[in-house]
């Protein structure tokens, strides 16, 4: 369906058209666009999303003044060289088409900051698209890309580059010379290692998303990452962590669930600015005692492991307010964790607890494991001593 009998577009030396500066045509079930809307000589914003356009016209590249583009959720299946020709624009939104390559001419977006990509049949990328040394933010999730060009090492300005949910086995060693980037999400590919290069981003690197790849082990570039606030490592076959790890001191977040750690280093102990760690789903049977380093930590999540204990050492978490100890094979807890005056939720179910610390006398409820509140440590453990027999039993500690 169109709809263009609802919109008027004058010559394009009528008044009408010089004083255009933005246009809202989303969400209008357009299948087409006239090429007069090339005439628009002063169309700085233009709004086309969520239509039914598989091509978009070339007299776009007459647009001259355009400043934002947003072209997504869409069906267009190809891009008009012309559109290289708009070198005022800044931000181009393709998000959500079908489209299966794209016009090495894109490089001649010279003021171009952001570009999205993501949801589209792109397997490949033009090199042309290290030409675009204004670009901050680049995000190409979710499409069937196999390989990166070395080229895009050149995008010097880049701040943010979403790579995520494509089929990338490699990265070129030459995004180790993108020095001003600050997020980079590689998560959902099949990457066995990173290059050795991407240690180069030390300095404002702070945010790292690898998870759900192929990684057996942390890479060694991972290591040279002192900026790191953020590491996601989760979803991986990593069997083992290096000692080095706890030398990321910036990180608030740290993310290792979903592999197949029996351990961990001790020194992960001395990341003191760690907020959140998550080694959930793993098969761990210990729990190092120098975990009482992270003073900062708020969260904490164990579940779904083989821990047989949980040293009592874990007092030091002063901060703490979740933690998940959920579906372990604990016999018993140290009453010391009564200790952790900050904490609000303390998930034990699934676990095969016989009996709880009698210290525990502390305000709040607990929950069962199928789903009964009790108002006492008293009850609690009447609870638990009744039901060992049948089985495990855990609980959640609500304060």
């Amino acid at each position: 369906m169109t709809e263009w009998e609802l919109v008027t577009i004058g010559d394009e030396d009528s008044a009408d058209a010089q004083l255009v500066v933005g246009l809202e045509l989303a969400w209008m079930s357009l299948d087409d666009l006239p090429a007069a809307l090339g005439e628009l000589s002063a169309l700085r914003e233009l709004e086309l999303s969520h239509n039914e356009l598989t091509g978009v016209p070339a007299d776009f590249g007459r647009l001259t003044a355009l400043e934002t583009l947003h072209l997504d959720n869409n069906q267009l299946t190809s891009l008009p060289a012309a559109l290289g020709g708009l070198i005022a624009l800044t931000w181009l939104n393709l998000d959500n088409n079908q489209l299966t390559s794209l016009p090495a001419a894109l490089g001649g977006l010279i003021a171009l900051t952001s570009l999205h990509l993501n949801e589209n049949r792109l397997t490949s990328l033009p090199a042309a698209l290290g030409a675009l040394t204004a670009l901050q933010t680049l995000n190409i999730c979710d499409i069937q890309l196999t390989s990166l060009p070395a080229e895009l090492g050149g995008l010097k300005a880049l701040t943010e580059l979403g790579l995520c949910g494509n089929q990338l086995t490699s990265l070129p060693a030459e995004l180790g010379g993108l020095k001003a980037l600050n997020m980079l999400s590689l998560d959902g590919n099949l990457l066995s290692s990173v290059p050795a290069e991407l240690g180069r981003l030390t300095k404002r690197l702070t945010w790292l998303d690898i998870s759900d790849n192929r990684l057996t082990s942390v890479p060694a570039a991972v290591m040279e990452l002192t900026a790191l606030r953020s590491l996601h490592l989760n979803k991986n076959q990593l069997t083992s962590l290096s000692a080095e790890l706890g030398g990321l001191k910036a990180l608030t977040d740290l993310c290792l669930s979903g592999n197949l750690l029996s351990s961990m280093p001790a020194e992960l102990g001395r990341l003191t600015m760690l907020e959140w760690l998550d080694l959930s789903s793993n098969q761990l049977t210990s729990v190092p005692a120098e975990l009482e380093g992270l003073t900062a930590l708020t969260t904490l999540d164990f579940s779904s492991n083989q821990l047989t204990d949980v040293p009592a050492e874990l007092e030091g978490l002063t901060a703490l307010t979740t933690f998940d100890l959920s579906s372990n094979q604990l016999t018993d807890v140290p009453a010391e964790l009564g200790g952790l005056t900050a904490l609000k939720m303390l998930s034990l179910n699934n676990n095969e607890l016989t009996s709880v610390p009698a210290e525990w006398e502390k305000g709040g409820a607990l929950e069962a494991s199928h789903g009964e509140i009790v108002r006492s440590q008293a009850e609690f453990r009447d609870m638990v001593l009744k039901t060992a027999r049948e089985g495990s039993l855990g609980g959640q500690w609500v304060r």
